[in-house]
């Protein structure tokens, strides 16, 4: 008598697309953010982190850059949500929670290493207006969709 089993595809987690669909939605909300807050020229200031502040003045290509390296960073961040969930059980049962904490992580983790080491060195005094506005951003625009993302596409049991 044979014991195999066949597994649904709904219960067969999927890491390309909860990798890209959550930093794919994540990036384009922080990217829309962006360009309500600071306006049109955010990728190039994207860009500006790693090429200098000559990129600020940059044209199209410099632009595409910058939106590219934008989107690499969003599903950077969804890849390393994945790989702890396989490992941490309660990020995928509890996204709403954990999405929050996790946009929080990548918020500090953005402000407090990866802008101070960029080309442009930015670092504080930061306004709380802008802490604020900042923390809102990530937990519920950036975790929060890669978190729902794994949740749906990424989990290898239905729940």
């Amino acid at each position: 008598m044979s014991t195999t089993s066949t597994t649904s595809p709904l219960r067969t987690p999927n890491a390309i697309l909860s990798i890209f669909v959550g930093g794919l939605i994540a990036g384009a909300l922080d990217l829309t953010a962006a360009y309500i807050i600071y306006g049109v020229g955010v990728p190039r200031g994207i860009a500006a982190g790693m090429l200098g502040r000559a990129a600020l003045q940059g044209g199209s290509v410099v632009y595409a850059l910058g939106i590219a390296l934008h989107f690499f960073i969003a599903c950077s961040a969804a890849t390393i949500y994945f790989a702890a969930s396989r490992k941490l059980e309660f990020m995928v049962l509890h996204p709403l929670v954990s999405g929050v904490f996790y946009g929080i992580a990548i918020y500090l983790v953005m402000n407090l290493i990866v802008l101070p080491l960029s080309a442009l060195h930015l670092k504080g005094p930061y306004r709380l207006e802008s802490l604020i506005q900042g923390l809102l951003i990530h937990m519920f625009l950036i975790g929060l969709p890669i978190a729902l993302s794994v949740r749906q596409f990424g989990r290898s049991s239905p729940g």
